[in-house]
């Protein structure tokens, strides 16, 4: 897509609306919006999905463009306010990306030994956006180890030499790698470890000769203005990839009722008023619906919204209200064990946090700060966008390894300045820069602690985030 501001694109779309489509003869208006806003809910996490793949994984002349399918991309470097494909993105670990074409044959993930005080992990998701599967430190080890990883009709044996199989429901997929960074001098170390990573196809791997070549796609080419105006088209464009199941027989059905899906053509010349009336009502109706689930279904405490939206196909069980909530917020997030995800828009007060406006802080009290068994950061984002900031110190986030260099209170508790302005030489170490307009603010916990104190489970465990503070 030119996925740049993908979450404003998409917030956009009911505003914008969706390029109409024609329904079938005998769906009166009123079915038509029903179906609209059940099938926008259903086919958001789709639509994003396909258009990062897009961006990622097919158009070369892209900014946001990675590596061909099955081939890995290792971005020696954190994000910064120049990546814009992915919103809420982390900035704590230099990622390496490889999309998996499983159509032809099986690929395989290698990662070799990592240093055990150094948390990696790789996370497998596909075309719904269900993680299915996990390799690194908490989930497998930071021994080395091979990964096959197949598509969703593959039939055999797992070969010699493979720890595991993990079996996506799509024929496309992302594995994304994320490898932790102690600070900037680490970067080497942390480019010792992704050269280590591989990725390959069977054959490759087994060092046999290759299967006939999967046929060739004409994908639809994602652009901003394209997911604007043309939902449905992309909602069509990724059904095509994605296999039907049992829990989406039903609204698979309803969406081809009204002329949505694999092998659908849109009549635009066809459409009457009211259907079109019908269609963008609908949509928006279902836009509202997930934006209030996002609103409401997470536990708020002190200001933050702690919510438990990722997961595998058995974890969202056919809520599409969730999954496309999950999407919404943030796509890619890891399910909780893996990494809890606190956000906030509030200060203590219920009032919209703006640095335009005030300036803030975060105080953890002593002995308090987030407990996991990896790390933990507070990244900074822009309020409307949720993408990162630019800034004059090139600052994103304050993590864990940064606390050495932090200054700590007299009582032992650290303080985070939350501003658009420096706050000073002296406080400048414990300094979050800021938009000079609203704040989006998402505290991540790596591989969580399970024992007291703990988040887990998320909103509900012992540990609470500290509420955000209005400067006086």
């Amino acid at each position: 897509m030119k996925i740049r501001h993908i979450s404003a694109t998409i917030a956009m779309v009911a505003a914008f609306f969706l390029a109409p489509l024609a329904p079938a003869s005998d769906s009166t208006p009123a079915e038509t919006r029903a179906i609209a806003e059940e099938g926008f809910i259903y086919g958001l996490p789709f639509v994003m999905n396909y258009a990062v793949m897009y961006e990622y994984a097919v158009d070369k002349n892209s900014s946001q463009y990675k590596a061909p399918f099955n081939h890995i991309k290792n971005i020696p470097r954190v994000f910064t306010y120049k990546d814009t494909a992915i919103v809420s993105a982390n900035s704590d670990t230099p990622y390496s990306f490889a999309w998996l074409d499983l159509r032809a044959e099986p690929v395989v993930i290698s990662v070799p030994a990592v240093p055990k005080d150094r948390y990696y992990v790789v996370q497998l998701v596909d075309s719904h956006t269900y993680n299915y599967g996990y390799i690194g430190s908490r989930a497998t080890g930071n021994k080395p180890g091979s990964y096959m990883v197949v598509g969703p009709d593959w039939k055999g044996e797992k070969p010699a030499g493979i720890d595991k199989v993990f079996r996506s429901l799509t024929p496309f997929s992302l594995a994304g790698f994320r490898t932790q960074l102690f600070d900037p001098a680490d970067m080497p170390n942390v480019i010792k470890v992704q050269d280590g990573y591989k990725v390959e196809t069977l054959s490759a791997y087994l060092k046999q000769p290759a299967p006939a070549a999967a046929p060739k796609i004409d994908f639809l080419p994602a652009t901003t203005q394209g997911i604007k105006d043309n939902f449905w088209s992309y909602l069509d464009a990724a059904l095509e990839i994605i296999p039907q199941t049992a829990e989406d027989k039903d609204i698979r059905a309803k969406l081809a009722s009204i002329g949505i899906g694999p092998g659908k053509t849109f009549n635009f010349k066809d459409l009457s008023s009211e259907h079109k009336a019908a269609l963008i009502e609908g949509a928006k109706a279902g836009d509202a619906k997930v934006s209030k689930y996002i609103a409401e279904g997470t536990k708020q405490i002190n200001g933050w919204n702690i919510a438990n939206f990722f997961g595998d196909q058995k974890f969202f069980s056919g809520d599409w209200l969730k999954l496309a909530a999950g999407v919404k917020a943030g796509i890619y997030a890891n399910d909780a064990i893996e990494a809890t995800y606190p956000v906030t828009r509030v200060d203590s007060n219920g009032k919209t946090l703006d640095a335009s406006k005030h300036n803030y802080t975060l105080t953890f009290a002593a002995g308090e700060t987030p407990p996991v068994n990896a790390f933990w950061s507070v990244t900074m984002y822009d309020g409307k966008s949720q993408l990162l900031i630019e800034n004059p110190i090139n600052r994103y986030l304050i993590n864990s390894p940064m606390m050495p260099n932090m200054k700590k209170n007299a009582d032992g508790s650290l303080t985070i300045y939350i501003q658009h302005e420096s706050p000073g030489a002296d406080k400048e170490a414990n300094w979050l820069p800021a938009p000079n307009d609203t704040v989006y603010l998402a505290m991540r916990l790596y591989w969580p602690k399970t024992q007291a104190p703990s988040i887990l489970p998320p909103g509900s465990g012992s540990w609470k985030p500290p509420a955000i503070v209005m400067a006086k």
